[in-house]
């Protein structure tokens, strides 16, 4: 697989988006910022975004919609940068929507049920307009909040939390029939699936467990965001292993290496959708490589 590098110095990047015109919009969560990323590599500030800007998806308004995580501490671990506890100026997190042309920030949710949202990580529109988003928790030294998984609607009416507790929800997407949603538990090296009686509702269990595991990744294998295929697979970025896994809904699954310990997320584009974008976070760069299957087309984000 040929890697090619199309943007660096990216103050960790995050939740890559592939846009008609060719461009890549994404995070910097340390620089607290939204940008775009050209073809030829130059880059464009769309917003400054305080806190931690995370997942980002393009809303039916054609605003983008980001997971505000609240922030992190910073450390460097084996040459590369890696998120920590909260900041001392951490507050919360939060659901916003910003608008490409001016650059404004509206903020829609900060809680659900009457709790803070500690540290919203990735979001994926359904059909109805409607958007699933986890959260992923916040370190706190000793201590962590708990986090899970939440649906809510764009214009800020309606927010609710779907399944409680994931100990670290992380990356969030749909199946191509839009009846299961995966998340990704990060610490736990595990792939879950939950099935939907209807948008935003997930069938009961019989145990109080939520989700159904769909694979656990051996040894020290932490998952991050994820991107679906058109035929059904997930692929998941995988950190300290440093690539992609791919799995498949029946639980096997293959990895492509990258040349980062902490790829953080996946998007597809190209009219063929096999133009796979990853961030490289650890060491602040955008990759792009040719993908051997496409990836599914998202609601509100389609090519021409």
């Amino acid at each position: 697989m040929d890697i090619e590098i199309i943007a660096d110095d990216l103050e960790f990047p995050e939740g890559p988006i592939a846009m008609p015109d060719g461009s890549i919009i994404l995070v910097e969560i340390k620089g607290e910022r939204l940008t775009r990323i050209r073809p030829d590599g130059s880059k464009e500030t769309i917003a400054e975004i305080a806190g931690g800007p995370n997942g980002a998806a393009l809303g039916p308004d054609g605003r983008i919609y980001i997971c505000n995580n609240g922030g992190f501490e910073w450390r460097e671990v084996m040459g590369q940068t890696i998120s920590g506890d909260a900041p001392p100026h951490y507050s919360g997190g939060a659901i916003q929507a910003v608008d490409l042309e001016t650059g404004a920030v509206e903020t829609l949710y900060e809680e659900a049920n009457g709790c803070r949202l500690s540290g919203p990580n990735d979001i994926v529109f359904d059909r109805t307009g409607g958007f699933w988003f986890t959260d992923h928790g916040k370190g706190h030294g000793r201590t962590r909040d708990i986090g899970g998984l939440f649906y809510a609607r764009p214009d800020g009416s309606s927010i609710i939390e779907a399944a409680f507790p994931i100990f670290s929800a992380n990356g969030v997407g749909l199946s191509p029939d839009e009846k299961v949603v995966y998340v990704a538990d990060t610490f736990s090296g595990r792939l879950l699936a939950f099935d939907l009686e209807s948008p935003g509702i997930i069938a009961p269990s019989p145990i109080p467990i939520p989700g159904r595991p769909v694979a656990t990744l051996p040894g020290y294998q932490f998952l991050d965001s994820l991107a679906v295929e058109e035929g059904g697979n997930v692929c998941v970025a995988t950190l300290l292993h440093g690539g992609i896994t791919t799995i498949t809904p029946e639980g096997e699954t293959e990895h492509a290496a990258f040349p980062d310990l902490f790829p953080t997320n996946i998007c597809f584009g190209g009219r063929d959708r096999r133009d796979a974008y990853v961030t490289l976070s650890g060491t602040g760069r955008l990759a792009k490589v040719r993908w051997p299957r496409p990836g599914l087309a998202l609601n509100f984000n389609q090519y021409p």
